[in-house]
């Protein structure tokens, strides 16, 4: 027989049975597999990625606790990046997030069934990642790097700053689809500021020295670095040689300038990365990539760095310091 108080007790406890159940399977382990195409010691990457974990923390997921970050470091090597695409595949995730192109397509080679958000792709649907970015379909959603056009801005900025340049080197990877966007948007507007394109091809360290080293000995010679993981992973020597060569340079990230370079103009990638957890969490809360729609930037930021441009000899008009984002003196 059962007293009435370990009766009201028992029901009590029967009553917590379905809360109790609910709060383990909540706070079950979710695995989220980080694949970023930085170094491991790279500044950026590190702001990056404390970007994304922040948000994910402000969401609910803490790491130990109810979610496992899985994080690889590709450093712009493809050998690297295809490496540890199949290690982090293996690992079946619940999501991978990735940054660049080289990364995701290499992801998506390894599968077409765990979702991936992806981050810093320039024109998904051209280079056959998504159906559309409205309606990626598959697996895949995420966060467009920039519109092509914005490319020309490159070129606008650098005659601007350096008027008396009259050659451009525009270095690319072109192992990048995108590398063949950025340098049609340039060359379209190369007539419009009588500038003489010449469209360099890198591929690694020692390409990129020499396709410098035969810039610097021209005249009224300046640069534009593409978007591009070589180019980001090798920005301390792109910036060091742009200096000791005073060749007048625009980048497409701000942290190229805020590490020595001259100009910049692209998106928050920053903000991309934050943005990117959100997608994380929905589709942890059982949305699927295929009906996330792919944005582009919210955020654009025009960084000067005038105590380069002093060095080279450079004087920024006072419209363009009006409108820059961050003036580093």
């Amino acid at each position: 027989m059962i007293r009435r108080r370990d009766f009201i007790t028992l029901l009590g406890g029967a009553a917590a049975w379905p809360v109790a159940a609910r709060a383990q399977q909540q706070e079950r382990m979710r695995r989220i597999g980080v694949l970023i195409n930085l170094a491991a010691d790279d500044r950026e990457g590190r702001i990056r990625l404390a970007a994304f974990q922040e948000n994910l923390h402000q969401l609910g997921w803490i790491e130990g606790r109810n979610a496992r970050l899985d994080i690889r470091w590709g450093a712009g090597d493809a050998e690297r990046i295809r490496t540890f695409a199949t290690e982090l595949v293996a690992l079946s995730p619940d999501v991978i997030v990735c940054s660049g192109s080289t990364t995701l397509r290499t992801l998506q080679a390894a599968t077409r069934s765990l979702p991936i958000v992806f981050v810093t792709v320039t024109d998904p649907v051209g280079a056959g990642f998504v159906a559309s970015l409205r309606q990626p379909g598959a697996n895949i959603t995420g966060f467009t790097q920039f519109e092509y056009g914005i490319s020309g801005k490159w070129l606008e900025l650098l005659k601007q700053v350096a008027p008396a340049v009259t050659r451009v080197a525009v270095l690319r990877n072109p192992a990048q689809a995108s590398g063949i966007g950025q340098l049609g948007a340039i060359s379209s507007a190369a007539a419009s500021f009588g500038m003489d394109l010449k469209p360099v091809d890198i591929r690694d360290i020692g390409e990129i020295e020499r396709a410098l080293t035969s810039l610097a000995h021209l005249p009224n010679a300046g640069l534009i670095v593409t978007s591009s993981a070589l180019a980001a992973v090798h920005r301390e020597f792109i910036i060091t040689f742009a200096a000791q060569h005073r060749l007048p340079a625009v980048y497409y990230r701000r942290f190229f300038v805020t590490a020595g370079g001259l100009i910049s103009y692209g998106p928050d990638t920053t903000d991309e990365f934050r943005r990117a957890a959100d997608y994380v969490d929905r589709i942890l809360k059982g949305e699927k990539a295929a009906d996330l729609p792919v944005q582009a930037p919210t955020k654009y930021e025009l960084a000067i760095n005038l105590k380069t441009a002093k060095a080279l000899g450079l004087d920024v008009p006072p419209s363009m310091l009006a409108r820059a984002d961050e003036v580093i003196e």
